[in-house]
């Protein structure tokens, strides 16, 4: 067992380095690069007084010259072949160096670790939740198949599922936020202005007043999935002979679902628990627009935007290695719920 996840955790290292050069190569080949978005500012700064300098040489561009278009391959590393830089960029982070940003003019790391706040926080209350939550729930409705409760509880979970996050990010705005209705919620940041100065409890309850429009919005999609799962896994357990046997015996119930199938029926559910790695990036572009939380997901949009390659590298390295490592955790967990399991 040990040498499976040897060998597990030893495969990490070809799959990041494939991933990295099919991003490295696609984003060198997508057109406007920096460079070209450097000589567009340089043309914006310059307004008409470069419309009727010309340019000294061939290479020259739109009025920029020969040794300008140098200085800037220079200074962005692209004066080198595309294997190369690959390579370089490869040694720099094997030292965790991800370069500087060429947007914000940063370490690609302080960057990254800068967006941090919102998507840890999202990402780690709306695991918890979505957990916490949906397996109860699982649970209760596998106990009362067919009953009122299983149908209507089914019906409101599957109107959530339906309804995008970012519709209902609008609607919650709407209806909570100022929009028309009610004035419940803020939209927009973490927290409050003067929020240093508040006490401890006060802080704590600024937060969740802030937090909770936006966490509806990120856990309400992953209810259903999880709560149909768990209720179907559960279901499909006590349909076995151990469980019949079980019942036999006399044992209440209660006693057959939570102590003899319930572990097992969480099987399935802990494939799912190898992405807690994930939260550390939990980002949404849409809803990170909506409302006003700069995050991960915008920073992953802007730097695409921007052709901040380095960023890019940045996130595709960190988030592709967690998902892989998440991967080995999640064959980890499937062990310690149930032992009878053997990769080897």
């Amino acid at each position: 067992m040990i040498k499976y996840f040897l060998r597990r955790l030893a495969m990490i290292i070809p799959t990041l380095l494939g991933v990295t050069i099919v991003v490295f190569v696609i984003i060198n080949m997508a057109p406007g690069g920096p460079i070209e978005q450097k000589l567009q500012q340089m043309r914006f700064g310059s307004g008409n007084a470069g419309e009727g300098s010309q340019s000294k040489g061939r290479g020259a561009t739109q009025g920029v010259s020969d040794e300008v278009m140098e200085a800037l391959k220079k200074q962005y590393g692209f004066d080198k072949p595309v294997h190369i830089r690959y390579f370089l960029w490869l040694k720099n982070i094997s030292t965790f160096n991800f370069g500087e940003s060429f947007t914000y003019e940063e370490p690609v790391l302080d960057v990254i670790v800068s967006k941090f706040p919102v998507s840890l926080q999202f990402g780690i209350i709306s695991l918890i939740l979505s957990y916490v939550v949906s397996i109860p729930l699982g649970i209760l409705k596998a106990i009362k198949k067919n009953s009122t409760f299983d149908v209507v509880s089914s019906f409101i979970l599957f109107i959530f599922y339906s309804i995008p996050p970012f519709m209902l990010a609008i609607l919650l705005i709407v209806f909570f936020s100022g929009g028309s209705f009610y004035e419940w919620f803020p939209v927009g940041g973490l927290h409050s202005e003067g929020y240093d100065e508040l006490t401890s409890w006060e802080q704590c309850l600024d937060r969740i007043h802030h937090f909770s429009l936006p966490l509806i919005c990120y856990t309400i999609g992953s209810f259903t999935g999880l709560t149909i799962l768990m209720k179907n896994s559960l279901l499909e357990e006590i349909k076995k002979d151990y469980i019949r046997t079980a019942r036999a015996k006399g044992l209440e119930e209660k006693v057959v679902y939570m102590r003899h199938a319930f572990k097992n029926a969480l099987i399935p559910i802990v494939t799912g628990l190898g992405g807690f790695l994930s939260v550390f990036f939990a980002g949404s572009l849409l809803l990170e627009t909506i409302f006003q939380l700069d995050g991960i997901g915008l920073l992953s949009y802007k730097s695409v935007l921007s052709r901040d390659y380095n960023v890019i590298m940045g996130l595709v390295f960190i988030q592709s290695g967690l998902f892989l490592l998440g991967n080995v955790l999640s064959d980890f967990a499937y062990v310690l719920v149930d032992p009878r399991i053997d990769f080897t």
